[in-house]
């Protein structure tokens, strides 16, 4: 949760077992060497690929560890914008459509398990219209931004696709919302403010508090395990033409992601730490399994924007390293609740194509 993924632009999946988990390469019929391990990827063993085809991300565990819910929009679903999905991981997965969780109406966004592994929470435009909201028009000034749907609310359903409630009815984007491992509490990003601010709630939507309040985006929390600390990425726009340019683009609706850093708080915003100061774009972060480190994905390498690839860091900024070594895209890393699993999307394995899939790996610390 997170970016938007109109970063990448959903458009199918499909998900199969028959992959075997040792496979490392293959060559394509297209004559492109493909993998599915690179050499220097030393945290990661056994890596399997989950979906084949078009674009797919936010892939995030259920708390057994068993499930993943995902985002995806595959035109031959007859979809024409982001909806979540189910993947059993208990069982085989299969290569038709897989169990879609949301409506099937609007744009969604930000899927993640609820407590009990019985339903899920995520955002969705579905009550504004059951049309996709349009995506931004290229722009004749060249920046590259990011919708900031103000129709987008919370839900929660169950795994049959039932939406079983409502958490947020303020006026303006509400989306973004992850849950603390504790099952007590839920993070997200709203706009009622007046910026794009880091919120917490209960379960059940009360007891909503303000977490930050500094200018810029403030997007894509998680918790940490004990539930004590928040880490995410955020925009700080510091000179005027920064501050300018900000504020204008938040009034039409969009953000400019080309530069974030990555910072973690205490719950209640407290004890606000910048972690990283890299440059360009610095995003999806997730606390490792020991709680002592951050991975997160970064282009900060890279000269025109790409590759992104996975880093690890620890929590006072220190100790830099590398995780991932894709020529493209990798990014929305999770570590599963046992730190046993990582599950990643990726640009890795596609035949030369632009198609983003989702990963699974053990883990190896």
């Amino acid at each position: 949760m997170h970016l938007f993924i109109s970063v990448i632009t959903l458009s199918s999946i499909i998900l199969i077992s028959d992959i075997p988990a040792h496979a490392q390469s293959n060559e394509s019929i297209s004559g492109v060497k493909d993998t599915l391990h690179y050499p220097g990827e030393k945290h990661l063993k056994n890596v399997r690929q989950l979906t084949f085809g078009g674009d797919n991300a936010e892939a995030y565990f259920s708390f057994d560890n068993k499930m993943l819910t995902f985002q995806s929009n595959d035109p031959k679903w007859n979809l024409s914008c982001d909806q979540i999905f189910l993947a059993d991981l208990a069982k085989p997965l299969m290569s038709d459509m897989p169990k879609m969780l949301s409506t099937g109406a609007g744009r969604t966004t930000c899927s993640y398990f609820m407590p009990g592994n019985n339903s899920i929470i995520y955002a969705s435009t579905h009550l504004d219209n059951k049309d996709c909201p349009p995506v931004p028009e290229k722009r004749t000034d060249g920046k590259y931004v990011w919708p900031i749907y103000s129709s987008f609310d919370i839900f929660t359903a169950d795994l049959n696709g039932k939406i079983l409630s409502q958490l947020t009815k303020t006026p303006g984007y509400d989306a973004e919302a992850t849950v603390s491992p504790k099952g007590d509490k839920i993070v997200f990003t709203s706009m009622r403010s007046g910026d794009l601010e880091l919120f917490t709630m209960n379960i059940d939507g009360s007891d909503v508090k303000q977490v930050t309040n500094e200018l810029g985006y403030d997007g894509g929390a998680f918790f940490s395990a004990d539930g004590t600390r928040l880490v995410f990425r955020a925009s700080r726009p510091r000179t005027e033409e920064e501050v300018t340019v900000y504020k204008s683009l938040l009034a039409e609706g969009l953000v400019m992601p080309s530069n974030m850093e990555i910072y973690t708080c205490n719950i209640d915003g407290s004890d606000l730490t910048k972690v990283t100061s890299l440059g360009n774009a610095n995003w999806a972060p997730f606390f490792s399994p020991s709680g002592k480190k951050i991975i997160f994905a970064s282009n900060h390498k890279s000269v025109r924007g790409m590759p992104f690839n996975l880093f690890m860091i620890n929590t006072d900024g220190t100790g830099l390293e590398q995780i991932t070594f894709d020529k493209m895209f990798d990014a929305f890393p999770m570590f599963s609740f046992d730190g046993k699993k990582i599950v990643f999307s990726s640009n890795r394995n596609n035949k030369g194509t632009h198609e983003t899939n989702l990963f699974i790996a053990d883990w190896i610390e």
